[in-house]
């Protein structure tokens, strides 16, 4: 009974796979600290963990944006109040050495002291659907840029009818002249046809440019 009254911190180190808990009592006193998956069902088993120590009545984890994401989510489902703790410097890390326990440690600490107050963000909704949205966009349009550049860079130094072809020419053309190059696969010692061969796997590879949706009429 006495442990069920007891107000404790909890505190996590994140990681891909596993995460590292810990639990201190209002003192900042260390009761224990253990490693659960980082997955649904080991989220729930963390919870029910610490909550055998006593009530819960905060949570400092690491990395909320990024690792750290769903357990947030599945800690604020169940009512657990959650602070965004940022994750030691790169200098400290080196002086210390790196430790889950002493980082799930030191997470929970900062909770208790109030030093983390950082408010973890929701990942939900239409605001994190735009977020996923916009990651692709980004990567497709980084894709395209470093397919194009090598394209270009392949045309100024091809054989002459090649350049003539493809030169001076906009980025959508280019990939559709690329695309309907040909070339002898057993005649790929020779510089044009090695060089056409390129063009096509590029040009394939190219994704097309990202676009934006028309605004509604309202219709």
């Amino acid at each position: 009974m006495a442990a069920q009254k007891r107000s404790l911190i909890g505190g996590v180190d994140t990681h891909r796979d596993t995460h590292h808990a810990a639990v201190i009592d209002s003192t900042g006193g260390l009761l224990a600290d253990a490693e659960f998956p980082a997955t649904t069902t080991g989220y729930a088993d963390l919870l029910a963990w610490m909550r055998s120590f006593g009530r819960v009545t905060a949570v400092g984890v690491e990395g909320t944006g990024s690792y750290g994401a769903g357990l947030a989510r599945y800690l604020t489902s169940k009512k657990i109040i959650v602070t965004e703790v940022d994750r030691p410097d790169r200098r400290s890390r080196r002086a210390q050495g790196k430790s889950d326990p002493i980082d799930a440690i030191a997470a929970a600490r900062a909770t208790l002291a109030g030093t983390a107050m950082g408010t973890p963000k929701t990942r939900t909704g239409p605001v994190e659907a735009i977020r996923a949205l916009r990651v692709a966009r980004r990567g497709a349009i980084k894709a395209r840029t470093a397919a194009l550049n090598q394209m270009r860079g392949l045309v100024t130094a091809a054989p002459e009818p090649l350049r003539a072809h493809l030169s001076r020419v906009s980025a959508a053309v280019l990939v559709s002249r690329c695309a309907a190059l040909t070339y002898d696969p057993a005649r790929l010692h020779e510089p044009a046809h090695a060089t056409a061969a390129a063009l096509i796997g590029l040009a394939r590879r190219s994704p097309p440019s990202p676009r934006r949706s028309p605004p509604s009429t309202g219709r």
